[in-house]
This record gives C-alpha cells, sequence and structure tokens, in this order.
C-alpha cells in the first residue's frame, strides 16, 4: 500500500499516511479538525528492489556502473565482457 504525505494549511501539521490508491484523499486535518489537508508530492525512500535475479545479477554479475559503457560483444553472444 502506498504511503501518501499530508500537510495542513492552516496549522501547518504534517502526516503520513497508508492508502488505498483507490481511496479518496483526506481533508480533514487530525490536529485542528479544519478541512485544510492537502496532499503533499515527496521524495521519500524511492523504489528499491532487493533480492537475486534482478539488475545487478541480470548482466553477467556486472561491478561496473550504469555511467561506464559495455565493450562490444556482450552477454548475448555468450562472451560476457564484465566477466573475471
Amino acid at each position: 500500500m502506498p504511503t501518501y504525505q499530508y500537510r495542513c494549511s492552516s496549522c501547518g501539521n504534517e502526516l503520513e499516511v497508508f492508502q488505498k490508491m483507490t481511496d479518496e484523499a483526506l481533508t480533514t486535518c487530525p490536529a485542528c479538525k479544519k478541512d485544510a489537508l492537502e496532499r503533499v508530492i515527496s521524495a521519500s525512500g524511492g523504489f528499491v528492489l532487493k533480492g537475486s535475479g534482478f539488475y545487478s545479477t541480470d548482466y553477467c554479475g556486472s561491478k561496473t556502473s550504469l555511467s561506464e559503457s559495455a565493450p562490444s560483444g556482450g552477454c548475448s553472444t555468450g562472451t560476457c565482457p564484465f566477466a573475471k
């Protein structure tokens, strides 16, 4: 379930709420009880995939960064340019 951040434009109270995407946005501030609550766009934690089998382990066990370009050839040719 996504986490939404809200801020009250009346009293400045900030809160985070777990809600379904289909739930209506909250409008009443739990602190001042006024209908001044607004959803805030945040740059929180982000989306992280953990575990084997995704990205860092999918490409020949590459230890290089995304900014480095891959040498010619590649994993699909049967010779991994990053294999040690």
